[in-house]
């Protein structure tokens, strides 16, 4: 057994290496496919990194929004409440005065 041993055991041992190089090339392909895939998929870090700032940037805008709602809410209001600026509004956008008052109108 000493000679056939040895090339048994040699060979025994080189199908071992190459079947641990083997595994380990394919274990190293599979993390380096799913770090990409993560990565740059359609689903992955850099498109979720760009809609996080779509996000943030919508939400500055819808914000922006409300804020403006909210005054011209307040306008309004005041507008139907305030005998004052309707009166105000009579006279500077409609030209009204009342009857006893008379109306200078400059050419500028």
């Amino acid at each position: 057994m000493g000679v056939h041993g040895n090339l048994l055991r040699k060979q025994v041992t080189s199908e071992i290496k190459k079947r641990r190089l083997i595994f380990f090339t394919l274990t190293l392909l599979g993390i380096l496919y799913l770090t990409i895939t993560i990565i740059f998929s359609d689903m992955g870090l850099i498109r979720y990194f760009e809609l996080r700032k779509t996000k943030a940037s919508l939400e500055a805008q819808v914000k922006e929004m409300e804020q403006g709602n909210e005054k011209l809410r307040s306008q309004l209001k005041s507008i139907k409440e305030d005998p004052f600026i309707k009166e105000k509004h009579a006279r500077e956008d409609y030209g009204l005065a009342k009857p006893d008052e008379l109306i200078f109108q400059y050419d500028r």
